[in-house]
């Protein structure tokens, strides 16, 4: 009866803070990255990709302006590379509806990359990813330092 009160306390106690994070299971806690996102107020798409950005571990900064515009100008962003959104984590930027594993595999090995970007708003891709809506394949593009544009990731039927 002792054993069974100890494991019922233990489960009490010691259970939910664990449950809060899914990775005490692997033994490592997984690095969170700051990013900062720059959208429109009115946007539900940005909403949903800083909501994926959240569920692979960025802590976000959600900041709303009047004018994304100049933030695409600041981080020199290519006319044809820009989206809805634009966004920094260390020194990277990042536009529109990057998948989180491209910007964490790009963290992990930066090389000259100075922004990830799929262009536009490709549906099926993360935050433009509607129930029941088709999926189109995409590709993630990578821009240099020197502005060289290479296809970092595609998708097919994502």
């Amino acid at each position: 009866m002792k054993n069974c009160i100890l494991g019922l306390l233990f489960s009490v106690i010691a259970l939910p803070s664990l449950a809060g994070n899914p990775t005490w299971l692997e033994g490592k806690t997984e690095q969170r990255h700051q990013i900062t996102v720059y959208r429109s107020a009115s946007c539900g798409c940005c909403k949903g990709w800083i909501d994926h950005l959240k569920d692979h571990n960025f802590e976000v900064t959600d900041v709303t302006v009047d004018d994304v515009n100049e933030f695409k100008l600041k981080f020199n962003v290519p006319p044809k590379g820009a989206s809805c959104h634009t966004a920094i984590v260390d020194g990277v930027a990042i536009e529109g509806h990057v998948p989180a594993q491209d910007i964490k595999r790009l963290l992990a090995n930066r090389g000259d990359i100075r922004l990830l970007t799929v262009p536009a708003m490709p549906s099926g891709t993360p935050g433009m990813d509607t129930p029941g809506a088709p999926k189109d394949d995409f590709r993630v593009y990578s821009i240099s330092k020197d502005d060289r544009v290479d296809v970092y990731r595609t998708y097919s039927n994502y």
